[in-house]
């Protein structure tokens, strides 16, 4: 059999090549409406660095491909969007040649286990990211949120304030993740602790591109702290950036309170669609989703 040639796209190099590998369109980046749906590299006008985007050929045929995302700063990928393959050895040994270790996040079509076909296209997928160093980390709901959804009335039980320091709400996300349910703000507490945690997610809301004169601190109307809440704008849509109630205030259903007034403010600056997500084991936040209308579109199945 003839060897396998991995190599990057060529600065300038069309992406034609990529898309030439077959793909039912069970999983992956398939289930994403126009244009996501499409790579193209920066040249073309899209989101993707060349020297990110991997092939696998024999032959001169495309038998594997990898794709990795990062913003217009980052100096390293944040993100593996694209990992198809007709062989999955070759996708194995993709994913080893290209050096590169960013989270993969594989999309998955709702209830995906009890569909045959979308269970061993995802089962493909995983198992081969696995045998190439990744581990499962957790799965998720991936909710978006439409106009026709409808606005979900406000609560009433409390006031929202902007808070203009970050050592303020850098002290607040430490306070939150005190106590988490969140899988990989468990797995930045055990890698960097609560403060390297607290700080990720602060570096995380500052590099979207969106206002930070969006978040809002949560309080009682006697002025006890509940939480905190950011509306964000990702480099591709509006998205429920962080939603979080300090540990003594749980048990009051509060998430759901700050979740419609991130919803609120994001459709009041003309938001047409709101990504969101949460952890499928995080039941009072999942619960929370479901009352401010947001439905389940997607599945997400993350390895680190």
């Amino acid at each position: 059999m003839t060897d396998l040639v991995f190599r990057c796209l060529a600065e300038g190099e069309s992406s034609t090549l990529f898309s030439t590998l077959p793909d039912a369109g069970l999983v992956g980046r398939a289930l994403l409406d126009p244009p996501h749906n499409v790579l193209r590299t920066i040249a073309e006008g899209g989101e993707y660095r060349p020297e990110w985007v991997w092939l696998a050929l024999r032959d001169g045929e495309v038998v594997a491909r990898a794709a990795y995302w990062g913003g217009p700063e980052d100096t390293k990928p944040v993100a593996l969007d694209w990992f198809d393959f007709t062989d999955a050895e070759a996708g194995t040994a993709l994913l080893r040649a290209s050096g590169l270790r960013p989270q993969y996040e594989l999309i998955l079509p709702p209830g995906w286990r009890s569909d045959p076909l979308a269970r061993a296209a995802g089962g493909e997928r995983i198992s081969a990211a696995v045998e190439a160093g990744y581990e499962p980390l957790v799965e998720r709901f991936r909710y978006t949120w439409t106009p026709e959804c409808g606005i979900p009335d406000t609560p009433g039980r409390l006031v929202f304030r902007p808070e203009p320091d970050d050592d303020v709400v850098l002290d607040v996300l430490r306070r939150i993740h005190s106590s988490t349910l969140d899988a990989h703000a468990l797995r930045a507490i055990a890698q960097d602790g609560p403060d390297g945690a607290a700080r990720q997610e602060l570096e995380f809301l500052n590099w979207c591109p969106s206002p930070r004169e969006w978040w809002r601190m949560a309080y009682t109307p006697a002025g006890e702290l509940v939480g905190f809440q950011a509306p964000a704008h990702n480099p591709s849509s509006p998205v429920v950036g962080l939603i979080g109630v300090v540990p003594e205030q749980r048990g009051h259903g509060y998430a759901y309170d700050l979740l419609v007034e991130c919803t609120r403010q994001l459709a009041a600056e003309g938001a047409e669609r709101i990504h969101a997500a949460t952890d499928q084991g995080n039941v009072p936040m999942a619960k929370a989703f479901a009352r401010a209308g947001y439905p389940v579109t997607q599945h997400r199945y993350c390895l680190a």
